[in-house]
């Protein structure tokens, strides 16, 4: 299979030298336009050779997937130089209706027989499989649509046309004859009235035939490259996601994506969640056996439903986590001066105001701090409980002093100080 292709490329590039030379001596952009078919018959046959390597090689760890990408990459390729070219030849068109050239008919009719002649023989005698499926998948080109409707027509007189005609011609076929026909119109034209302009005429229609043409294969293949779902399947895939979620140990079905692969060929990856009591493999072949009629390369991932509960925070905590020096001195913030405040009652005394009724045993605000050894690590900020807080761990972290807010680490030497009338209980030990 091989060796054909290479020898029908050889014959390929000796019948495109041949017409790019005619085209020179003719000066015709019309038999340009239509050698730019021969040309594209060139990368079908490229792409032909390369879905040939392809069907030989195995996937590799590298490329899990195959080398299927590569076909629709060359189809892709293709198409888009087709346009291009026909583009080229809108422009240099554009540039003809300003100033026309002389045609000469020479070697027209010759070059377009030559060129159809081989055309044909190249569609017909090789099986491309890569765009024979884009020609069949893609959508209509709008010269198919008006062909047809010229063919339902036909095939009324005469059915048994319906065969060839019907459905819808190969576009590669369709657009070769419709080339020669329009060669063939410009050569009798102006071997006529020596109409000159009908040769940029020919070759703007051309043009337009094969942009139409090849824009929906790239289209199609430009879809595949960016792994879309087919339209046509998607109302299958979700019926057989349905069919998936009811099977016996399904739970759910979820994170399911399927995309196409190569040309023909869907892949996909689905997450199914089972009871804890299901069988695994079970209901992974069932899984399997209900989306493999679809998708080809398929990825079941499969989980129990274990719910995994976090575990509270116990142990001993990190040394990093509080960076306490051994001893804290903690800033007493300014005191006010003792001449005008009781010693008694460390509470501003005014010159006209009787002394208080009752004269309480409890520490003021000019007890001068202390500094404490720091012999016990707590862990605040954790979030964790401690127990009852005592009026003087407030004190030690800073809640009880006026202007300071949340400080911690404070130490004070009031826990000897007497907290009711005339007793010394100390904290920690019970009250009367």
């Amino acid at each position: 299979m091989s060796w054909k292709i290479l020898l029908f490329g050889a014959i390929n590039l000796t019948c495109t030298g041949f017409l790019l030379m005619w085209c020179s001596s003719t000066n015709s952009i019309a038999l340009t336009a239509y050698t730019y078919l021969t040309i594209f018959d060139l990368f079908s046959l490229m792409t032909c050779l390369i879905s040939y390597w392809v069907m030989m090689r195995k996937p590799s760890p590298v490329y899990s997937f195959g080398f299927e990408r590569l076909e629709v990459l060359a189809v892709f390729a293709s198409t888009v130089l087709a346009q291009l070219g026909a583009l080229f030849i809108l422009k240099e068109s554009a540039e003809r209706f300003l100033e026309q050239p002389e045609i000469h008919t020479g070697r027209l009719l010759v070059g377009t027989f030559v060129a159809l002649s081989f055309n044909l023989f190249t569609m017909l005698s090789i099986r491309n499989k890569p765009f024979a499926y884009v020609s069949e998948a893609a959508s209509t080109s709008w010269l198919q649509e008006h062909v047809a409707d010229l063919s339902r027509s036909l095939c009324g007189i005469i059915p048994g046309l319906s065969s060839i005609f019907l459905p819808r011609m190969n576009p590669f076929v369709l657009i070769d004859l419709a080339g020669a026909f329009a060669l063939c119109i410009t050569y009798m034209l102006i071997e006529i009235n020596n109409f000159f302009a009908v040769d940029t005429a020919s070759a703007i229609a051309i043009a337009l035939m094969t942009f139409g043409t090849m824009y929906p294969m790239s289209v199609y293949s430009g879809k595949v490259l960016l792994q879309t779902t087919p339209p046509h399947v998607i109302g299958q895939l979700d019926k057989l996601i349905r069919e998936v979620s009811t099977l016996d140990g399904v739970l759910e079905v979820r994170n399911e994506h399927f995309w196409t692969l190569g040309f023909g060929s869907l892949a996909g990856s689905v997450h199914v969640r089972i009871r804890r009591d299901a069988n695994e493999q079970m209901v992974l072949a069932h899984v399997t056996n209900r989306l493999y009629t679809l998708v080809s390369t398929l990825t079941v991932q499969i989980f129990k439903d274990d719910w995994i509960r976090p575990a509270l925070l116990s142990g001993p905590v990190a040394a990093n986590v509080l960076n306490f020096s051994d001893h804290h001195i903690i800033p007493m913030p300014p005191l006010k001066g003792t001449d005008d405040s009781n010693p008694v009652t460390s509470t501003p005394a005014k010159p006209s105001s009787p002394p208080p009724e009752f004269s309480f045993n409890t520490p003021g605000k000019n007890v001068n701090p202390v500094i404490l050894l720091n012999t016990q690590t707590r862990p605040y900020g954790l979030g964790l409980s401690h127990g009852h807080t005592p009026y003087s761990s407030m004190l030690n972290q800073g809640l009880g002093v006026p202007g300071i807010g949340a400080t911690q680490g404070l130490r004070t030497g009031l826990t000897n100080m007497p907290s009711r009338y005339g007793t010394h209980n100390r904290i920690g030990q019970p009250r009367p």
